[in-house]
């Protein structure tokens, strides 16, 4: 056996953590592709492949344990909680306490108050509502925007409660109802909720389209972690 000698390097990039649902098969490809350079660490939180109240709460009780799944021996200039409703469910103060006994990072966020931040950033007061949810669990988020100066007054839903159906909708489903709420509709733009709804490649095409901004859970999170991390 040879032993070696070796020299050391100092690695401090910009250092990104995200929590993602265990049912959850969008947000880490949408993440990674607008991570620009900075180094992400993904971690799995239980969740029910049904969504609900309940199922959506139960998640407060793994939280700090998935962030505790990070590296122990590095800190991050932002972590991110990767669900939508389960945020307006379980509290954005909740959410930080949690992740921030599990790990050690600067900054939290989740796509609740990453969603609030661009509105204010792009001046939305109004903005339409698509969920893939049954409407049951979208009211609580709506109820948090509002709370937030966010009203949503054009509101629609696939109506579908299961994880794995919400991955498979098609895009050519989320373009055809995303136009078909905003028309004759006066809102400033539209929102399209959860992670797990595969929605970036529709962005674009749809601004240009109805011709207004276009926010999505992945998208607004994404944009919210780089700005608190120092990373835009």
């Amino acid at each position: 056996m040879s032993l070696f000698s070796y020299t050391a390097v100092s690695i401090e990039p910009t250092r990104i953590g995200i929590i993602v649902l265990q049912s959850d098969e969008t947000i880490e490809r949408d993440l990674m592709a607008m991570r620009g350079d900075a180094d992400v660490f993904v971690s799995r939180v239980p969740s029910g492949q049904e969504v609900t109240a309940e199922t959506l709460e139960s998640m407060a009780g793994h939280i700090a344990a998935s962030a505790s799944l990070f590296p122990q021996t590095i800190s991050f200039d932002a972590v991110g909680y990767g669900c939508t409703s389960g945020t307006a469910q379980i509290g954005v103060s909740e959410i930080e306490r949690l992740v921030k006994f599990g790990t050690q990072t600067k900054t939290v966020s989740q796509p609740v108050s990453a969603l609030v931040a661009a509105c204010e950033h792009l001046g939305l007061k109004r903005i339409a509502f698509l969920s893939p949810y049954i409407e049951g669990v979208s009211a609580n988020l709506r109820q948090v925007l509002q709370d937030n100066g966010v009203e949503t007054p054009a509101f629609g839903t696939f109506g579908e409660a299961e994880e794995f159906k919400v991955v498979r909708i098609s895009g050519a489903s989320v373009m055809e109802a995303a136009t078909a709420l905003v028309r004759d509709s006066k809102v400033d733009g539209i929102f399209l909720s959860c992670t797990n709804l595969r929605t970036l490649d529709l962005i674009m095409p749809l601004e240009a389209a109805l011709d207004m901004p276009v926010l999505s859970s992945n998208l607004v999170l994404a944009w919210h972690l780089a700005q608190l991390s120092g990373n835009p």
